[in-house]
């Protein structure tokens, strides 16, 4: 299946960036390279790009779609954890912009075998990066009933978490939970009628917070931000979207806290704790898609875009 994946916010990722066309630009996400592609449209000579996914198809396609920008160009299959490491081996002490596209590709839910999507009966596996152990499968046969209670209610924020872990511990007994199909059933079965019928599929919020817990989604990205930040030369932007509130709350707060890290108390009448702004928010509030491209691309319509300026 060829790797398709609409990219959202395009246009308002370029303006955000800002590039300069000397400057050098990481994308930490790389997917099929469709920010990228036009970032690196916009690089001159001496301009430089580097992609990170941990996705190997993403990688893959990437390659292909980038090679017309030829040597400005280095791609890296590792999670974007690893971007500090990354451009320290490449010999780069600072960067102009790094762009983060979270959350799962169009490409990854729709590939079936993938396990990502409960559109699809398919093995269990939720992994951007095959190369790790744990998958989806380990997760729901193996967690038990309250790690999977817990997950279910943190990163799916659902009421009805209680009960589903339950059911899935108790059909798990029987036999193995080995597909996306059946785990949808048992998601289902656990859930009232009434609420069954009231929108949206039941086993979204499982399946999300699953493949989260999967991929360490948050942790990486809580464990991150600071280093992207302190990446950055000054001037330099970091620009993130987010799809979901987990996200955007741990995005929103590094980059507060980054904007006024002073630690002191509120009646102090100077700051004693020495710390300083590493940059500034750029705009008060995140930046939504158009309703333009949420009517062509309804998967954009969750999106936020969070942008920080390093000082």
């Amino acid at each position: 299946m060829e790797f398709q994946h609409v990219s959202v916010l395009l246009q308002e990722v370029i303006d955000g960036l800002a590039i300069k066309p000397d400057g050098i630009y990481v994308d930490g996400t790389l997917g099929g390279a469709g920010h990228a592609s036009v970032v690196c449209s916009k690089l001159g000579e001496k301009g430089r790009f580097i992609g990170i996914d941990q996705d190997a198809d993403a990688i893959a396609a990437s390659r292909e779609r980038l090679q017309p920008f030829g040597d400005k160009v280095t791609i890296v299959r590792s999670n974007y954890e690893q971007m500090k490491q990354v451009l320290s081996d490449l010999g780069i002490s600072g960067v102009d912009g790094i762009t983060l596209d979270l959350g799962v590709s169009s490409f990854q839910l729709d590939t079936s075998e993938r396990g990502f999507s409960y559109r699809f009966d398919a093995p269990l596996d939720m992994r951007m990066d095959d190369r790790q152990e744990l998958s989806a499968y380990q997760v729901v046969n193996e967690y038990t009933e309250m790690e999977l209670y817990r997950l279910i209610q943190r990163y799916g924020e659902d009421k009805f978490a209680k009960n589903i872990a339950k059911h899935i511990v108790a059909e798990r007994q029987k036999e193995p939970i080995s597909t996306t199909g059946r785990l949808s059933e048992i998601i289902s079965q656990s859930i009232p009628m009434k609420v069954r019928k009231q929108g949206g599929h039941p086993a979204k919020k499982t399946f999300q917070a699953i493949r989260i817990e999967v991929n360490r989604e948050l942790n990486v990205l809580q464990d991150t931000l600071d280093d992207m930040i302190d990446l950055l030369n000054p001037g330099g932007r970091l620009c993130i979207i987010t799809f979901h509130s987990l996200e955007d709350r741990i995005v929103k707060q590094a980059f507060r806290t980054a904007q006024n890290p002073c630690t002191c108390p509120p009646d102090f009448p100077v700051c004693v704790c020495g710390k300083t702004p590493k940059g500034h928010m750029v705009g008060r509030k995140p930046i939504l898609p158009s309703e333009e491209e949420m009517e062509k691309n309804p998967r954009s319509k969750s999106a936020k875009l969070r942008i920080f300026e390093r000082a």
